[in-house]
Formats: structure tokens, C-alpha cells, sequence
């Protein structure tokens, strides 16, 4: 046993170490300036695809510090009585809370723990804002100084002149101007209180929303979130006895209303949404905190292609000028666009539109958003699901050429033979948009006329988790995903343009599929940033399966509803979608060096809540093969000028053709055309009071070809259902459930697990 001299020896030796290290970490550091601090902070710098600069943005731009004088009384309390009660009275240092922030980082977690006034301003000046042991002693005994030489008001001037506000601004002095258009020094109360509020996390706590850089941060949720914090800041005041019992009153009644979001310089046009979607994928793919990054200094690298990005906006403001008279047209006001490109067998994104500008208040990146369903461009998931597992009534994979029920008003079948009831117990309905007689026909026809209920008992046949799991792995990410009932497979779900590109790129692919990306690079200081490699690149499904969706959607454009994609004058695929209402229109379509997402919506500017566009263009309705095939087409031809013609791949043979068991007689042909017949494509429709005459050659693949007037794979389709019937468009979009509501955002391109 060692003796009692050792041990105490031992004790004071180990006690003197720490005191000597101690000493001279608190000689060695030094006490933080706020004007250091602005001094440092710069702008970001994005640059284009090709390396040249696009835009410089960042706090280099919106920063300026202010003497403790200038702040209010109530903003120095609101800050106090919010976050550190003891600020008077206490040394700067609060020894739990470092003991907390050790005891986390020990276990891996953040370090960060509660801190006083005194050590969130040390905090500040850190601009690294690194997470070690290093950093956490260094905070500690520079804050001990600080509380030694500098006075508490100069502290919380530095506090207050160093904290970030969100929406680029820094000190007190930018968020005054940034939020209440106003000098710091004429906040009133219920304003103080709203400020110090986004202390607690500007991407949460600012009533604007922050969508972009989390998808939980809404307009909704925040306000929320702000005004509960804004009402408990002023109580605490008032509790503390720093506000009269008079100026609680009217500050409590009196929620200050921020000033919209404004577009700072170079952000206008669509340079505000690629900088966003650019930062947004550099905060979800490195551990750069939204505080650090906009203290500016990094450059990133983007895969944005300027002449792209410049031929989709271009693309989208002739259309509207075409079709839209908002002026004189009420129906036609509200309505937005947003649009995405990405390189298949690669995941970059080369061109987005995400609005009409941050100049023109819109700060929703509409390319980037969720909540508005995409209709009936969810079918060839469904379809691929078929080829790839079969139904529960088949030995393998389906054959595209299967025969399912066309008609309108079907009920739905579980696979025991029971009907799919409603929430009442009554059978489910599903409804096509025409009451055309379409009888039993195959899913090529189905897929080329949007015809909803083969899709939908297709879907229930097939499994929907098995078509959820195919579009997952598609690249749909799952939170965006609606309910796995039967309306599941007309595109209730809400995916943003972004990754509906990015999943029909892996058709494009042959079934290889590589997750989106919008960033190359990112430095600091000279030194690259890891985390920013090329995704790599997976398969999602068989080869031969993307080769069979592909064969059939090239059908959708040369016979179907998406023939206005074929003034492309090349060889492309793709699909239209209509939703319930008329509520949103899309086409994605693609070609092998590119593939295109369009969404077309009305959207109240006020709830955010979906309008119908019934009557939009002045149209009964819109419809995907409308004014977003238009804009698709417009975009592609000046995308892929100059660039060869690949075709695709040739499509092999693919599973059995499977009869829907108990197939009645087929429809006789009507002797005048079906009621209300409403197209989805301007191409030509039967007349009015006479018997449609056949079209030649409507449907050719490598199955032979399906003729209105002639053959399917060498005979009539199924005794003559198609046969001598020159079939009118059915439009997509009878959709059950298909979201009134853009919804809370998520299921954006980085949403689940990449944030």
C-alpha cells in the first residue's frame, strides 16, 4: 500500500498540474473583439458547372455592429430574461453546463450544452465552431477572461452584435433592418421579444418558414413555434420585473409581423433557388452548421449548367406568355411551375425552375417542394412493379400486353376476391375521368390513353409495398409517399420535380439508378471539404424491366396523351399526370442524356392550399399533356440541340400475358361518342354524332402492333375490344386522397435520412 506522504504528494502534484495548465491557458488566450468577428465573415461564392462564377452571397454583405447605447432597454432584457437570468450577477462560466457539453462529447454526442451570455458570445467569435475538447477548454478559460476584463454591457453588446438572426443577417443592427425595416434602437418591446425569440434557432423560429433547409420548418410550424416563444419571452420580462406591467399589456396584444423575405443581391431570377438547393445539399452532406456556412467564406463547385437553367426558364415564360392571361383572367392567377433536369446514370441535376424569383416574393423552390400529387406519372412504377414481381395471380413477371378492366366506375378487388371498401363499409369505386366503354384492355393501351382503373387493380394485384419499394428505390424518397391504399397507384403521393426526374432517370438508365446531387465541391480556406463525391450509382430494378417501361412510355408520346412531346423530333419517352380536381398537371419525360420533370399548379397564396385550374387557359380543364408537355418540349429541344439521337435500348420479352379471370364479352362499339369526352392532348377526337373511324398504326412496339382498327401481337385485342374503335384520350387523374394541401414539404431531394 502506498504510504499517506505519496498519495498526498500524488494529489498535489495532479492539483498543481492543473492549476500550472490552467494558468497558462488563461495567459495564452486571447479576449474576442465583435469587429474581429465582422471583419471575418465574407460571402459565399457559387459557381456554375463550368467553373465560372454564378453568384457571391453571405454575411459579408449584411453585417454591421452598433454600441450597447443603440439597443434597447428591452431588447438587453429580452435576451437576458430568455436565456441567462444571472447575467449580472454570475462569473461569466456555468460549470454544469460545460460539464454537460463534456460529459456529451464523451459519449459522441454534441458538445454544446447550456452556456451563459458571456460563452455564447466567446462561442460567436469561433468561426470553425468545432466540436473537441480543444475548443470547449479554449471557450472556458477565454470566457473566464472575458468575464474579467471586459464589462457586462460590453459583453452583451458583443453577444448581441455577434448572434445570428437567420435570412443572412448578423447583430442586432442587420436583423432589425432584415425583419422591422428599422434602426435597432427604435425596436419597440413585443419586436425585442420576437427577435430574441430566433435565438433559440432562426431556421425554426422565423414566421417565413425555412423549408429549403428542413422540410419540418414551415410557415405554419414556425409561426407557431415563434409566437409561443415571443409570448413566454415577454412573460418572463414581465416577470422580472424589466418591462411595466403596462408595456406587457400592450406588447402581448401586439405580435410583431416581420417583413416578407427580400432578395439579396445576385439572388434574382433562378439563381436564389440554385444557391438554395446548392446550400441545402452542402449542410445535408457535411457537418457545416446553417450559423457556420453563412458566415461565408466556402466556394462551391455546382452541377449547374447556365445555358440549361437559362433554356427552362426561357422555355417556361414562353409558355406562359402563350397561355396565360392573369391580368384579365382570373383563373389564371396563382398558377406556378416548377421543373427539373437531371443527367441519368449520373444523379446530376444540370437545370431547375423554381419560380418566378425571389425578386417577386416567391421563396419557395417549387422544383424542391412537396404536396402537390403527381397524378398518373406514377404509373409506370406500377407497371415496373408487374414486370418485375408478377401478381399474386401469375407465375412471374407480367407482360405489358395483360388485359385489365378499362371501364369507368369499377370496383376494386382485394386479392381474396373481396371488394375494397371505404371507411363507411361500401365498396370503393374507382373512376376513370371519361365514362368512355374502354372493356378489357392491355396495360400498354391503358398506359397510352391514362386509363385509371387497370392501374389501380393492377396496383392491388401486384401489392402496393411492392410498388412503394420499386419507386423507393427508384429514387422516390419514402416520406413523401401518400397511404399504400388502392388510390396509391395514381400518384397520390407528392414527390418533388427534382426526384421525379431523378426516378425516371433510372428508366432512362436501364434500371441503374444514382440518388440526385447539385454540388461538386465545396472549399474553405484553400482546403476541399469531404463528403461531396459523385453518388454511386446502383441498380433498381432488372435491366429488361426499364427497357419494357421505356418501350411502352415512348408509346405514351408517339400515340398517346403525351403527343405533344413530339415535336422534340427525337426519340423520347415519357408520361402525363393529372390529378383530382385538376388540381396539378405534370409530365416527366426523358431521352438518354436527359430526363425532365414539369409540375404545373394554382396554389393560394394565403393557406398554400391547392386551387383547382378547371377553366385555366381558358380551358375546361389542364391537363398534363397541356402546357407542361409544352414546356418540356420547348426545354428539351433547346437542351439537346446539337446532340445525337441514341434511342434506347431495344426492349426483350418480358413476362406472361395474363387475361383478367371472368373477362365479359367485349364492349360492342358505340354508335356516338362517349359523354363528356375530355383529352388530355390536343390530337384529334371522334366527332361529335357519328361513329369514330379507325386510326392507323396507333400502337407499334416489339409486340407487333395494336391497331384501333387492326391487330395486337398478330390478332384483335381480345376478340376486337380495340377493333375498329378509334378510342378518344382518356385523361389521367381521378386520383381518391389527392392532397388539397401542399403539405409540411417533406419528401424534397434531401429529405429522410439525408436530412
Amino acid at each position: 500500500m502506498p504510504s499517506w506522504k505519496l498519495v498526498s504528494g500524488l494529489c498535489i502534484g495532479f492539483v498543481g498540474s492543473l492549476v500550472a495548465v490552467a494558468g497558462i491557458g488563461y495567459a495564452m488566450v486571447g479576449v474576442p473583439n465583435e469587429e474581429n468577428a465582422a471583419a471575418l465573415s465574407q460571402n459565399n461564392v457559387y459557381y456554375w458547372e463550368d467553373g465560372s462564377q454564378m453568384v457571391a452571397a453571405g454575411s459579408g454583405q449584411n453585417r454591421q455592429n452598433v454600441t450597447i447605447d443603440r439597443i434597447p432597454k428591452a431588447m438587453q432584457w429580452a435576451v437576458i430574461s430568455a436565456e441567462n437570468k444571472s447575467f449580472y450577477q454570475d462569473s461569466g462560466v456555468d460549470p454544469m453546463g460545460i460539464a454537460r457539453a463534456l460529459a456529451n462529447m464523451a459519449r459522441g454526442g454534441d458538445t454544446q450544452g447550456g452556456s451563459t451570455i458571456t460563452q455564447q458570445f466567446v462561442k460567436n467569435t469561433y468561426l470553425s465552431q468545432e466540436q473537441s475538447l480543444t475548443r470547449k477548454f479554449k471557450e472556458m478559460f477565454i470566457s473566464i477572461k472575458v468575464g474579467t476584463k471586459l464589462t457586462k454591457g460590453e459583453i452583451l453588446q458583443g453577444y448581441l452584435n455577434t448572434s445570428y438572426y437567420g435570412r443572412g443577417a448578423y447583430g442586432i443592427q442587420a436583423a432589425a433592418q432584415t425583419y422591422f425595416g428599422k434602426e435597432a434602437k427604435d425596436l419597440k418591446p413585443n419586436e425585442c421579444a420576437f427577435l430574441a425569440a430566433l435565438l433559440k434557432g432562426p431556421t425554426y423560429y422565423d414566421p417565413a418558414g425555412n423549408e429549403g433547409i428542413d422540410s419540418s420548418a414551415t410557415e405554419t410550424a414556425n409561426t407557431k413555434r415563434s409566437k409561443a416563444r415571443w409570448s413566454w419571452i415577454l412573460e418572463q420580462m414581465h416577470n422580472d420585473k424589466k418591462i411595466t406591467d403596462k408595456q406587457y399589456q400592450d406588447a402581448i396584444k401586439n405580435y410583431p409581423e416581420p417583413q416578407p423575405r427580400k432578395a439579396s443581391k445576385g439572388m434574382s431570377g433562378q439563381i436564389g433557388y440554385l444557391a438554395d438547393t446548392a446550400k441545402k445539399y452542402v449542410l445535408n452532406h457535411s457537418n457545416i452548421s446553417e450559423k457556420q456556412f453563412d458566415l461565408g467564406g466556402y466556394q462551391i463547385k455546382t452541377t449547374f449548367d447556365k445555358d440549361k437553367v437559362e433554356a427552362l426558364a426561357k422555355a417556361v415564360k414562353k409558355v406562359e406568355k402563350e397561355k396565360l392571361d392573369p391580368e384579365n383572367r382570373e383563373l389564371d392567377k396563382h398558377v406556378q411551375f416548377g421543373a427539373a433536369s437531371v443527367k441519368p446514370n449520373d444523379g446530376a441535376i444540370v437545370a431547375l425552375y423554381g419560380g418566378a424569383g425571389y425578386e417577386n416574393g416567391h421563396f419557395n423552390n417549387n422544383a424542391d417542394t412537396s404536396g402537390v400529387p403527381v397524378g398518373s406519372t406514377w404509373k409506370p412504377f406500377v407497371l415496373a412493379a408487374a414486370m418485375e414481381h408478377g401478381t399474386y395471380r401469375s407465375d412471374g413477371p407480367l407482360s405489358p400486353l395483360s388485359k385489365y378492366n378499362g371501364n369507368d366506375h369499377l370496383k376494386v378487388k382485394n386479392n381474396d376476391g373481396t371488394y375494397v371498401l371505404k371507411k363507411d363499409n361500401t365498396p370503393f369505386f374507382q373512376e376513370n375521368e371519361s365514362d368512355y366503354p374502354w372493356g378489357y384492355i392491355s396495360l400498354r393501351k391503358a398506359m397510352e390513353q391514362s386509363v385509371n382503373t387497370p392501374f389501380v387493380q393492377l396496383g392491388m394485384d401486384v401489392g402496393m409495398k411492392n410498388v412503394a419499394d420499386l419507386a423507393e428505390k427508384s429514387g422516390i424518397l419514402d416520406s413523401s409517399f401518400a397511404g399504400l391504399n388502392a388510390s396509391f397507384a395514381l400518384g397520390t403521393s407528392t414527390p418533388s420535380a427534382i426526384r421525379m426526374a431523378d426516378a425516371y432517370a433510372t428508366f432512362a438508365a436501364a434500371g441503374k439508378q444514382a440518388a440526385p446531387y447539385s454540388v461538386t465541391s465545396v472549399k474553405s480556406n484553400g482546403r476541399e471539404i469531404e463528403g461531396f463525391e459523385k453518388p454511386r450509382v446502383t441498380r433498381a430494378m432488372p435491366e429488361q424491366v426499364a427497357n419494357n417501361v421505356t418501350d411502352v412510355l415512348e408509346n405514351v408520346i408517339q400515340n398517346g396523351t403525351g403527343k405533344n412531346a413530339l415535336s422534340l423530333g427525337r426519340t423520347a419517352a415519357g408520361k402525363t399526370g393529372t390529378t383530382d380536381e385538376n388540381k396539378s398537371a405534370w409530365f416527366v419525360g426523358y431521352t438518354q442524356q436527359l430526363s425532365t420533370s414539369v409540375a404545373m399548379f394554382r396554389e393560394d397564396p394565403k393557406s398554400a392550399k391547392l386551387l383547382s385550374m378547371n377553366g385555366t387557359a381558358g380551358e375546361k380543364s389542364i391537363h398534363g399533356g397541356d402546357v407542361p408537355t409544352l414546356v418540356w418540349t420547348e426545354y428539351m429541344k433547346a437542351a439537346l440541340k446539337g446532340k445525337p439521337d441514341l434511342g434506347f435500348p431495344e426492349a426483350e420479352k418480358i413476362g406472361e400475358i395474363q387475361d383478367e379471370v371472368g373477362a365479359p364479352t367485349p364492349t360492342p362499339t358505340p354508335s356516338v361518342e362517349p359523354s363528356e369526352p375530355v383529352t388530355e392532348s390536343p390530337s384529334p377526337t371522334p366527332s361529335e354524332s357519328s361513329t369514330p373511324s379507325p386510326t392507323p398504326s396507333d400502337t407499334c412496339g416489339f409486340f407487333g402492333c395494336e391497331n384501333d382498327g387492326g391487330t395486337e401481337n398478330g390478332g384483335t385485342e381480345n376478340g376486337g375490344t380495340d377493333g375498329g374503335v378509334s378510342s378518344p384520350p382518356a385523361p389521367t387523374g381521378t386520383a381518391e386522397n389527392g392532397g388539397n394541401s401542399r403539405g409540411n414539404g417533406n419528401g424534397g431531394i434531401f429529405g429522410g435520412p439525408e436530412g
